[in-house]
């Protein structure tokens, strides 16, 4: 997940208490009756210290023989979680089956996990992301990326129920208040368009008058993870940095890319997006803690 791997460049940077992450939760999903939260436990384990960094999802060092044991029973085992995660996910359904709220919750569980940076799902209602592939109909997130591993000609997405969500508590406000916005290199159709498109939160941005830098999660056309390439394809734009770029057009006002895409710069700036040609690659916390500086720095903090 781009968004964890420049958080953990990003922390040792700024001052905790100062950072505000809103994240997505259309990737949200069922499992054996359980609200699972892929991005909100990826972002607060990784603040934690406590994410598995190489498959940058999961908490380090745990184990799978809850869900081997459930495979007898059930066939949604082939979304991988583990035993200590299965407590998150147990935490958060009772909580929310109590009648308490997401944004609670959420806020409940990075304090147990000593997490100082407030942490925002980008809403309380339901949003899920669906997936129109050619030959299989559409599908939801998780079943499109993981059960059939992104498999298949992407023909729409879409946002359900995004018409009638509204941001949780706090994001608009933190929105306004905000002196500097960064977007991470994460996929914009699946983690940051679905918070951007929440009702009042472009006005938010506007009254913010932050400045604004995005990272493109491409380098050389290509996504680090992910099937963002076939998405852009899909929908018809441009599977370059470019692609990226068009789709946060009057957003952002300084646009990140990798040193691979640097000829793309002259295409960057008649967007009219200032461009900044970096190492974007996050191969090591040193990486990313280097890359998130020159963010900074562009942005002025």
């Amino acid at each position: 997940m781009g968004a964890a791997r420049f958080l953990r460049g990003l922390l040792p940077l700024l001052d905790p208490s100062k950072l505000t992450v809103i994240v997505n939760t259309t990737d949200d999903e069922t499992f054996f009756g359980l609200h699972v939260s892929p991005d909100l436990d990826t972002v607060t384990y990784t603040l934690a210290g406590a994410a598995h960094r190489k498959q940058g999802w999961g908490l380090d060092g745990d184990s799978f023989r809850c869900l081997e044991a459930l495979g007898r029973f059930y066939d949604e085992n082939w979304f991988q979680l583990g035993d200590r995660d299965l407590a998150t996910h147990i935490f958060r359904t009772d909580a929310l089956r109590r009648g308490r709220r997401l944004s609670q919750v959420t806020a409940e569980i990075a304090r147990r996990f000593d997490v100082a940076v407030r942490i925002l799902p980008m809403s309380d209602d339901p949003v899920r992301t669906r997936i129109s592939v050619e030959g299989a109909g559409t599908l939801d997130f998780q079943d499109y990326l993981v059960r059939r591993r992104a498999r298949g000609r992407v023909r729409a997405i879409r946002l359900a129920g995004l018409a009638k969500a509204r941001p949780a508590p706090g994001v608009l406000s933190a929105l306004r208040r905000s002196d500097a916005i960064i977007i991470p290199p994460s996929n914009p159709f699946v983690s940051i368009l679905p918070i951007v498109k929440l009702r009042g939160v472009r006005a938010a941005i506007r009254q913010s008058g932050a400045r604004i830098a995005a990272v493109s999660p491409l380098i050389g056309g290509a996504p680090v993870k992910g099937p963002l390439d076939r998405m852009l394809r899909g929908t018809g734009h441009r599977v370059s940095s470019t692609g990226v770029a068009e789709l946060y057009r009057g957003l952002a006002s300084v646009f990140v890319l990798d040193r691979t895409d640097g000829d793309l710069a002259p295409q960057i700036e008649r967007l009219g997006m200032r461009p900044v040609v970096t190492d974007t690659l996050m191969k090591s916390p040193a990486r990313a803690r280097k890359l998130a500086s020159r963010v900074l720095a562009e942005l002025a903090l």
